[in-house]
């Protein structure tokens, strides 16, 4: 009678363990389809790419669990661990990453445009039809931008607000300073054109600064990559020249601390040298 009243209880704790578990996993996943999942897709939209939540989701899954199992076969069940954590993350880092290049081409092609609308408005054309022209002869994503820009502006929407709105989608500080001192301009007035033509100067001598700078801190960014590349490189080369060295670091807690110990130590020296050389202008 005791043995079957023990077996019961255990059952009905690993059943109701079982469903606090799959209930903390469910809002764990709720809240991550909420922020990232989310935010992910509303970036692809700002940057004229539809793409579905659930695709999004599944691309997340797919690439877990491929570069989990890459890991696994490399390193064993905690390299396979880290390296599936990572590939979860991966498409919303590429999806930033992605952003990031768009801006950064959005900027180069913005001062350019910006020439392009001082000599427009000095030719006589308003300030929507310059926008309109310079949009409809740049490539993409200046030409997106401004085209929507100009469809809101036929749709009713203010001219202040459809700048606003779009320096809000894109992201660029350019674009927010463009916008706020054409703001500024149509509700006081002023010179438009010269306004455009200091803001373009501004703006490529930033890039000129920016290029210097990089070409200075590049260095310290590549010995950022080898040192923090170097042991994971060392240890993958003696798992396969030696299995028998590296076997004992993961045949126990002291060597998985010790691999954690390390990878925390790798990874807070590579974010100490990238603040060290990331130098904002």
């Amino acid at each position: 009678m005791l043995p079957a009243i023990t077996f019961l209880l255990t059952a009905a704790s690993v059943f109701f363990f079982a469903l606090l578990i799959l209930g903390v996993l469910q809002r764990a996943f709720e809240q991550y389809k909420e922020r990232y999942v989310t935010k992910s897709m509303n970036d692809l939209s700002d940057m004229f790419l539809f793409v579905d939540p659930g695709q999004i989701l599944l691309l997340n899954i797919a690439a877990f669990l491929m570069v989990a199992g890459m890991g696994f076969l490399l390193g064993g069940f905690f390299l396979g661990a880290l390296m599936g954590i990572a590939g979860f993350f991966a498409p919303i880092g590429a999806v930033q990453f992605y952003r990031a290049r768009r801006v950064e081409k959005f900027n180069l092609q913005l001062q350019d445009a910006l020439q392009q609308i001082s000599n427009a408005l000095r030719a006589g054309l308003t300030f929507q039809q310059a926008m309109e022209a310079v949009g409809k002869e740049s490539p993409a994503p200046l030409r997106q931008e401004f085209g929507l820009f100009i469809k809101e502006v036929k749709l009713g929407v203010p001219v202040d607000e459809a700048l606003l709105n779009m320096a809000n989608r894109v992201g660029s500080e350019d674009l927010e300073l463009v916008a706020t001192s054409t703001n500024i301009a149509r509700q006081l007035g002023g010179n438009m054109a010269e306004m455009y033509e200091t803001i373009a100067a501004t703006i490529r001598e930033r890039f000129r600064l920016e290029g210097k700078i990089k070409s200075l801190t590049s260095q310290g960014k590549m010995q950022g990559w080898i040192v923090s590349s170097l042991p994971l490189v060392i240890g993958l080369f003696l798992n396969w020249y030696r299995p028998d060295l590296m076997e004992p670091m993961f045949d126990g807690f002291f060597g998985y601390a010790l691999v954690s110990i390390i990878v925390m130590m790798m990874a807070t020296a590579f974010v100490f040298i990238r603040k060290i050389v990331n130098i904002d202008v």
